[in-house]
């Protein structure tokens, strides 16, 4: 029975969902490419990915085809048992580093509560009691479950369910000696992002990587990169850690993994696995037949080289016609001070002359989707741009039109 009311441009209002979604929802039918319809039958490009999850873009038959033949065989066994399917994709995952083994979840959140109980659980077994503190930065996002919360500092995602995780202290990003002075024989682990999702698309330092990875072998640490959404070819390299020379113990993949169904993957060394006992950890779905399938097919065209050197030259292109927009609005009640990121990850940094900046900020991405190209925040005030890595120089350029048509919108309202 339909309980919702829709308007012409395709929001529901007031929509069977929680508040903390918002109280108006863009409701989407069908995608092709890298394009989306509304219900009402309006036409957009995707510049986000569902949050950086629709790698190889919609309405893929080769995928559909994969979930359905093995929906027909066995859908469901749950960690008691496992499948062909969650068997290979576990050795495609392992043979990408020196890994050992692979937990699997069903989202990113749960790969980061995974690795931070196995940076606790090896601190304890190798080191005893006392070293159990964990290391997070600066604006760094890691997930809504209460551990990877925790090392989340962003004070407005924390403040409703605090008390959090104890022992959890924040060191500013990209801060050699700062993380110098912090780190030391207290922690059990630390957990960072190359590419900081939702802190403004900073990108880690070269030197801050060799500053993590020193550490970590001088405490006996455990490095975790969070992956989530900066892993399996989005910045143009399988793994992020790889651009800047980050040599971590754990990584943590989820976002893209399935194709868009929800699947995650931590990625853990002989020196974590040869510690875990049975019982230690677990899960109900994750690693299920059905999305190891698909994850499997995916990982075969995302882990491929010459995939990674596409994506990274439609990056540049994404880079060089983001800062030709952002030339054009270099001065003005509205500006664009910045562009950031790393590939296909990539962001716009907004400046105003006054008003608020998170109001401005959701005029940008209304006037974004008007104009028919669908974008992201990130922080407080930069755009993001995540589309799906198959999409064309032409369909970049397109969208940057739509989004100039946006800005321009804003800026004569200001």
């Amino acid at each position: 029975m339909k309980t919702w009311n829709l308007d012409r441009e395709g929001i529901v209002h007031e929509p069977p969902l929680p508040r903390q979604y918002g109280t108006e929802l863009l409701v989407l039918k069908e995608g092709k490419g890298v394009y989306l319809w509304d219900v009402q039958g309006n036409k957009y490009l995707d510049f986000g990915s569902g949050i950086a999850v629709n790698a190889l873009g919609y309405g893929r038959e080769d995928i559909a085809r994969i979930a359905s033949d093995q929906m027909r065989r066995i859908v469901h066994t749950s960690n008691l048992y496992t499948t062909e399917p969650t068997l290979t994709l576990a050795s495609k995952l392992i043979a990408s580093g020196p890994f050992q083994a692979v937990h699997f979840g069903n989202s990113g959140t749960e790969a980061n509560e995974t690795a931070l109980k196995y940076a606790r659980l090896y601190a304890r077994r190798k080191r005893g009691e006392g070293h159990h503190a964990l290391l997070t930065f600066s604006h760094a996002f890691h997930g809504r479950t209460l551990g990877a919360l925790s090392v989340t500092p962003t004070e407005a995602y924390r403040e409703p369910f605090e008390p959090l995780l104890p022992g959890v202290e924040v060191c500013p990003y990209n801060d050699v000696e700062a993380l110098k002075k912090t780190v030391n024989d207290r922690f059990a682990g630390i957990i960072v992002e190359v590419v900081q999702g939702e802190g403004g698309l900073e990108v880690m330092s070269r030197e801050f990587a060799q500053a993590l990875n020193e550490l970590r072998d001088t405490f006996d640490l455990v490095l975790i990169a969070d992956e989530v959404q900066t892993g399996l070819g989005r910045t143009g390299y399988l793994y992020a850690s790889e651009a800047v020379g980050l040599l971590p113990d754990i990584i943590t993949l989820a976002k893209p993994l399935a194709g868009g169904l929800p699947l995650s993957a931590t990625l853990i060394p002989e020196k974590i696995n040869s510690l875990l006992k049975v019982g230690d950890h677990g899960t109900t779905f994750g690693g299920g037949p059905v999305t190891t399938a698909v994850a499997s097919y995916l990982w075969d065209t995302v882990s491929n080289p010459d995939f990674h050197k596409e994506v990274r030259e439609k990056g540049e292109f994404l880079e060089a016609e983001l800062e030709s927009l952002r030339k054009e609005w270099s001065s003005g009640a509205l500006l664009l001070s910045r562009v950031r990121g790393l590939g296909l990850l990539r962001g716009l940094e907004v400046e105003v002359e006054k008003g608020d900046m998170g109001e401005w900020m959701k005029k940008i991405l209304q006037a974004a989707r008007k104009e028919g190209v669908l974008v992201l925040r990130s922080g407080k005030n930069v755009i993001r741009i995540a589309p799906p890595l198959v999409i064309s120089r032409e369909e970049i350029r397109e969208g940057i039109e739509k989004l100039r048509r946006a800005l321009q919108s804003v800026a004569s309202q200001m």
